[in-house]
């Protein structure tokens, strides 16, 4: 199951070793509800390396990541970003951001 970030478990969850996808989203977004099933088909072949950003629930997080647009995609790796991306794509697109 994908998990659910907040303001008190993202920082834990972005510091892992290995790369991490943050989903920053919103239930109002066709977009990003499109991209649900990708994320917990990726959490599959990834456990624990999927998170979920509800921007409407955390703007904090939001603004500190300049989130404009969604869905927002940002991987990190080590609390810094090594990627991101902008609107729906095929899992291929994350698997490969995540190796």
């Amino acid at each position: 199951m994908v998990l659910h970030l907040s303001k008190d478990n993202f920082k834990d969850f972005i510091n892992q070793d290995e790369k991490v996808l943050v989903d920053f989203w919103a239930s109002w977004c066709g977009p990003c509800r499109m991209l649900g099933p990708v994320m917990e088909d990726l959490e599959k072949d990834f456990p624990n390396r999927i998170g979920k950003v509800n921007v409407d629930e955390e703007e904090e997080l939001a603004q500190a990541f300049g989130i404009s647009s969604i869905p927002a995609i940002i991987i990190f790796q080590k609390g810094k970003i090594v990627g991101q991306t902008v609107g729906y794509q095929p899992k291929n697109n994350f698997v490969n951001l995540l190796k």
